[in-house]
């Protein structure tokens, strides 16, 4: 009903300009029959013309009765031909209209039929490239967009249902042990308080990073300050020194000034990522290089560490929540996101985040941001 509107109305404009043009060329034939007339030779006054019948009259009478019988020859073909040719306009610009507007009725039809669970279908118009096949080709990449982000969403829903389901089963199985034993002794009440504390730690390790991640994709940048990567790196390594020195590892910094504008805070948020997963990913004895600068305008810092041989065909997963090389849930301290954050960060920030295994076993990432602060991409991600 809404197109056939549409169409009616169309329909109506296009006859109405024809009606218009019509009659504005119908006043012109009917001037321009006197203009004819006035144009041809004139004779003097008192001159008389002979008529095929034998008669003879007036110059000048001659003359006004060629000019009115002109412009009533054209007044009467006129009105005969401009309803006709206004009827004839009407129809073909409905038919003409319509197969214009066809496309438009296939859009309206896939908008109005899409649903989650019909994000995989496709307009797919072919015909000539024009507006029209440009707003199906649209329409076509954003419900590829929103599948993308469905399926995503399904991913980190259930994943987080599982981690968050793990802490609190350890929690309740510990509990129930322990007061099944009505002989438990404050020796195993205290270690069951124990991993039930750890299990609440991890929990809230998990909570947190899940709201970080999410207010950093949400809002974007709240603050943008001239930052030095090279000084955030200290700090990181500090706080992660007791694992350094538990797994002996040799750390190898090579901190160049490297200035971005951005969030402060989040950008220590994503060195302090890098730097614990070079080290929790590690193997022991192993080495964790770092290395910061300048180049092509944009600050940079590159984290590369020991560890387990990588398929590079596998390395864009370790963005995806919850992934940890090979393993798809985490099973240790951390939560899984710590690459999830960084990129998300990252991308809030404009710049750019590219991962690449080692050869030998581990993993180089590489992390960019401008030195002006610019608008992110949406279609942003990390590339391999």
């Amino acid at each position: 009903m809404a197109r056939n509107g549409l169409r009616l109305r169309l329909t109506m404009l296009s006859t109405a300009l024809l009606a218009l043009v019509g009659a504005l060329l119908l006043a012109l034939a009917y001037l321009l029959v006197g203009r004819i007339v006035a144009a041809l030779p004139h004779y003097l006054p008192g001159t008389q013309v002979r008529l095929e019948d034998g008669r003879s009259v007036d110059a000048r009478a001659f003359s006004d009765q060629v000019v009115h019988q002109g412009r009533e020859t054209v007044l009467v073909v006129g009105l005969i031909a401009f309803p006709l040719v206004v009827i004839a306009g009407g129809s073909l610009s409905w038919v003409l209209i319509g197969r214009a507007l066809r496309p438009l009725s296939t859009l309206t039809s896939a908008a109005r039929a899409l649903s989650e669970s019909s994000l995989d279908q496709r307009i797919a118009l072919t015909g000539p490239r024009d507006e029209v096949a440009e707003l199906a080709d649209t329409f076509d990449d954003m419900l590829a967009r929103l599948q993308s982000a469905f399926e995503a969403e399904r991913r980190f829903v259930a994943n987080a249902s599982h981690e968050l389901r793990t802490p609190l089963s350890v929690i309740r199985t510990e509990v129930d042990v322990t007061l099944a034993d009505p002989s438990a002794s404050v020796a195993e009440l205290r270690a069951m308080g124990e991993v039930a504390r750890e299990a609440t730690d991890r929990a809230d390790r998990l909570l947190n990073s899940l709201l970080f991640l999410a207010r950093t994709q949400a809002s974007g940048l709240s603050v943008v300050q001239r930052v030095d990567l090279a000084e955030l790196v200290s700090p990181a390594l500090l706080a992660v020194e007791p694992e350094i020195a538990a797994r002996r590892l040799v750390v190898r910094v090579a901190g160049a000034p490297a200035l971005v504008s951005g969030d402060p805070a989040l950008l220590e948020r994503v060195v302090g990522n890098l730097i614990e997963n070079a080290v929790r990913h590690n193997v022991i004895g192993g080495a964790v290089g770092v290395t910061t600068g300048v180049g092509d305008g944009v600050g940079f810092i590159e984290v590369a560490s020991g560890g387990t041989v990588i398929d590079p065909r596998t390395v864009a997963q370790l963005f995806e929540p919850f992934r940890q090389g090979e393993r798809a849930r985490t099973g240790h301290r951390g939560s899984g996101l710590g690459l999830s954050i960084v990129s998300a960060v990252v991308a809030a920030h404009g710049g750019s985040v590219s991962a690449s295994a080692v050869e030998g076993g581990g993993l180089r990432v590489r992390v960019q941001i401008p030195s002006r602060a610019q608008m992110p991409s949406r279609d942003r991600s990390p590339s391999v």
